[in-house]
């Protein structure tokens, strides 16, 4: 057996020639000088910062989601972030951020971890488009599309004169709102 000082120094040449390998490794996939980082290849892409028309609106990406229950509950849970995104969004937002709801929207319903559901939503989006000219147009318009899904699926619709109640995110910036929300939707 070796002595101790013996194996404390194999060790450490072990991990230094394992750092070693690993920096050397790591430096080959470096990008050479001047190249620009994919960060700053989409902020100079020459579209102004837009998404283009096929990555928002293509064919949804994920599977069929089997599990009735995984799928309920992902939908009570994708209708509370809509929902409180709508909720939260300025009443007078500029066109940068019009444009990054409409793509949240859009990129949401393509990502969606049901790809039957998100094929769906993709017909309601294509015959309903987002709309983001205000908090309140996104409100109702996310009201409404719900109420498509909902009749869809043979739910209950909901009043949408009451959206801003049944989904209030509790942030605490609308005082002397109820907090209470058993009203929201399924």
């Amino acid at each position: 057996m070796a002595p101790t000082g013996t194996r404390s120094r194999f060790v450490l040449l072990a991990l230094f020639c394992i750092a070693m390998f690993s920096f050397l490794l790591l430096e080959g996939h470096r990008e050479p000088p001047g190249f620009p980082s994919p960060i700053e290849q989409a902020k100079h892409s020459g579209s102004g910062g837009a998404q283009s028309g096929a990555v928002l609106t293509g064919h949804a990406i994920a599977p069929k989601l089997g599990n009735a229950t995984a799928k309920a509950e992902l939908g009570r849970a994708a209708w509370k972030v809509l929902h409180t995104t709508f909720a939260r969004f300025p009443e007078k937002p500029t066109e940068e951020e019009k444009e990054a709801l409409r793509s949240y929207v859009h990129l949401f319903q393509r990502l969606y971890p049901c790809g039957e559901c998100a094929e769906h939503f993709g017909k309601v989006l294509a015959k309903y488009p987002p709309q983001v000219s205000s908090r309140s147009a996104a409100a109702m318009w996310g009201c409404m599309v719900h109420n498509i899904v909902n009749k869809r699926l043979h739910k209950p619709e909901f009043n949408c004169e009451n959206i801003g109640d049944a989904y209030d995110c509790g942030c605490g910036d609308e005082e002397g709102k109820d907090k209470d929300k058993a009203g929201a939707p399924a």
